[in-house]
């Protein structure tokens, strides 16, 4: 089976590479607002969108235009890119569940790509017009590289290694499991065992209020504001590894000790949508709510089980999706439904039977059971495999 990977590195890049990144950067971004805006021009007029080729023609103009002259400074694989990917980006925004593409700032939208002529050799990387520059090598880079993307987040150059190579699935002898996803414990299993996260953002959250406000008090542009800027997306990138990690360490070990994992298909942007209502209709419990809600996004559900899709499939294992609905309401002895069931959040007790168990563990177990159940009919849309 052919996959593809990514593989991402820190840079170590001299003052006059930094240099070279930045201006390739934002001659990206300059080619993808003025191609986006002569776009809007033309559908405004009622023209019709022209395409790739036309953007491509325009750009050798601008190459040769006083004003924008500089764009031959550098490489022009990572232009013609960037006008491909608006292309796709025009295309699917005149779909109706995908948005216009928009108009890139300065302050986020330092990155771009080269889809050949990337070279490596040990821990360095020569990228076109920039040169041989060093890198962090945490690990082996597996496979042919597709593509190479350099970005800049939180002071530093990045690069990313997209490969193809071709992967061997293994046959899977782990067992089943039934994963129920919580705000007090992060996953509680059918075998009673739990995952407690770490909670990076309620760790951090008092600290990142601070230097927000301390950012929201300087002059924005100015050398304070770029410093004390930096200050905040570090904080936030402390919080997305601490998460990222804990993430991926869970979901390895999950997908290679079981062939068959079962999980709650929950829509955690509904979940977590506000209740504050408007003016005509303001909201009930807006500030617990509003907690609520933090915690939900904490936790990192949709991506765990973005990362449960692709890894069991890898490992050779399966992963199930089932309605979440009375999951934590049924009892997994006499499968009576009732809210009397659950009274409080941390015991279950069936009103009918009278079995007596943690809420969580209860739920974990009638997931698995509708896992099986879901294999056993042949639903194949809600398995990965």
């Amino acid at each position: 089976m052919k996959i593809r990977k990514a593989f991402k590195f820190k840079l170590k890049p001299t003052s006059e590479q930094r240099q070279k990144m930045a201006q390739t950067a934002g001659c990206v971004r300059l080619v993808w607002n003025k191609s986006l805006g002569a776009i809007k021009e033309e559908l405004d007029k009622k023209e019709g969108y022209k395409g790739y080729c036309s953007m491509a023609g325009e750009l050798k103009a601008w190459k040769k235009d006083e004003e924008t002259k500089f764009l031959k400074c550098v490489h022009s694989q990572p232009l013609q890119q960037t006008l491909k990917d608006l292309d796709r980006a025009v295309k699917d925004g005149f779909k109706k569940d995908k948005g216009f593409p928009r108009f890139k700032k300065k302050s986020h939208d330092r990155s771009f790509r080269y889809p050949q002529g990337v070279k490596l050799e040990g821990d360095c990387v020569y990228l076109p017009k920039i040169g041989w520059c060093k890198f962090q090598k945490s690990r082996e880079i597996e496979g042919l590289i597709k593509n190479t993307t350099v970005s800049f987040y939180c002071g530093h150059w990045y690069v990313s290694f997209q490969t193809e190579f071709e992967l061997e699935i293994p046959e899977h002898k782990g067992g089943e499991i039934g994963v129920d996803m919580g705000v007090v414990s992060f996953a509680t299993y059918s075998d009673q065992e739990t995952a407690k996260s770490p909670r990076p953002f309620k760790k951090y959250e008092k600290k990142l209020a601070k230097e927000q406000k301390s950012l929201a008090r300087k002059k924005k542009g100015s050398n304070r504001w770029e410093k004390q800027k930096y200050k905040v997306q570090r904080i936030h990138k402390k919080i997305a590894d601490i998460r990222k990690d804990f993430l991926h360490k869970t979901s390895t070990s999950l997908c290679k000790s079981h062939a068959l994992i079962v999980l709650e298909d929950l829509k955690t942007s509904n979940m977590s949508k506000s209740a504050k209502g408007d003016l005509e209709n303001p909201g009930r419990n807006v500030k617990a709510k509003s907690g609520l809600n933090k915690s939900i996004l904490d936790q990192g559900w949709f991506e765990f089980k973005r990362q449960l899709e692709y890894k069991s499939i890898w490992s050779g294992g399966k992963l199930v999706l089932v309605p979440a609905r009375n999951t934590s309401r049924e009892c997994r002895k006499c499968h009576h439904i009732a809210k009397e069931n659950r009274k409080s959040q941390a015991v279950f007790k069936c009103v009918k039977c009278g079995h007596t168990e943690n809420a969580d563990v209860n739920a974990s177990c009638n997931i698995l059971a509708a896992g099986r159940a879901v294999l056993a009919h042949g639903d194949i849309n809600s398995v990965a495999s």
